[in-house]
């Protein structure tokens, strides 16, 4: 079981880096864009494209990152002032409703995928650029944040992290200083 979460989360980490990767692509070719279109004053044709997948396809290919470290926007207000015992059923409770969304809209990306792939669909821009490629990104970060899930599923059913990263002792106070001196870098 161990090797298979520490798989997992080495995946997750593998996402994060090409997530970075694809908007450091994004940046490059919007400097491309604006040198091409204000000082050579040439058409740009790909560049809007590249931006677009790019971005679109950093969001879904990260997701297990963000996930695994928490990187999400949370609102933690309920679980901060409920007990441990109620905390750790809400954060199973809300795992599992999020495994099952992540895994049906799995499956509806990868039919959605598979019909621009087999039906060789064609971007409606001047570049044309053939879909499925673009598209791949949706069911395979899907697919990883499902698998992300699963592995905070079995951490918390196996008592290997606690719910929503709040330990029994820890008050409401103590989690807001510590968000608070994350959030500052360790100011203050």
């Amino acid at each position: 079981m161990d090797s298979f979460i520490q798989a997992v989360k080495f995946l997750s980490r593998v996402t994060g880096v090409i997530g970075a990767l694809l908007v450091g692509i994004a940046v490059l070719v919007i400097c491309d864009m604006v040198i091409e279109r204000y000082i050579f004053d040439a058409t740009t044709i790909w560049q809007i494209d590249i931006v677009t997948y790019s971005i679109v396809g950093a969001t879904f290919i990260s997701s297990p990152y963000v996930l695994m470290t928490r990187g999400h926007v949370n609102v933690d207000i309920l679980p901060l002032h409920i007990g441990p015992n109620a905390r750790y059923w809400l954060a199973l409770a809300t795992s599992l409703v999020a495994v099952a969304f992540c895994a049906v809209a799995f499956v509806l990306c990868s039919a959605y995928w598979y019909q621009a792939y087999s039906e060789r669909w064609l971007s409606d821009t001047v570049w044309r650029s053939r879909l499925w490629i673009p598209l791949l990104t949706m069911p395979v970060g899907l697919f990883l944040l499902t698998l992300q899930y699963i592995v905070d599923i079995i951490a918390l059913v196996t008592g290997r992290e606690p719910p929503f990263g709040m330990t029994d002792k820890e008050s409401a106070e103590d989690v807001a200083r510590a968000q608070a001196e994350q959030a500052l870098g360790g100011a203050g």
